[in-house]
């Protein structure tokens, strides 16, 4: 079996390209790795991925 790669994205309005091939990416406020099929929650400004909505609402707060 393989190790995970996490994966490098470009996060755009309602999709994100992958520019290095992985099979997650990590949260930036949990750091829990969020499978590529799972990631629905991401800020297009700050190019970060999130877990969900609880996280993307802290990162907004700061």
């Amino acid at each position: 079996m393989t190790d995970p790669v996490e994966a490098v994205l470009h996060y755009g309005d309602g999709e994100f390209a992958v520019l290095k091939a992985g099979r997650f990416v990590r949260c930036v406020i949990s750091g829990v790795e969020i499978p590529l099929p799972a990631l629905r929650y991401w800020s297009v400004e700050l190019q970060e991925p999130y877990l969900g909505p609880t996280e993307l609402l802290a990162r907004l707060a700061r």
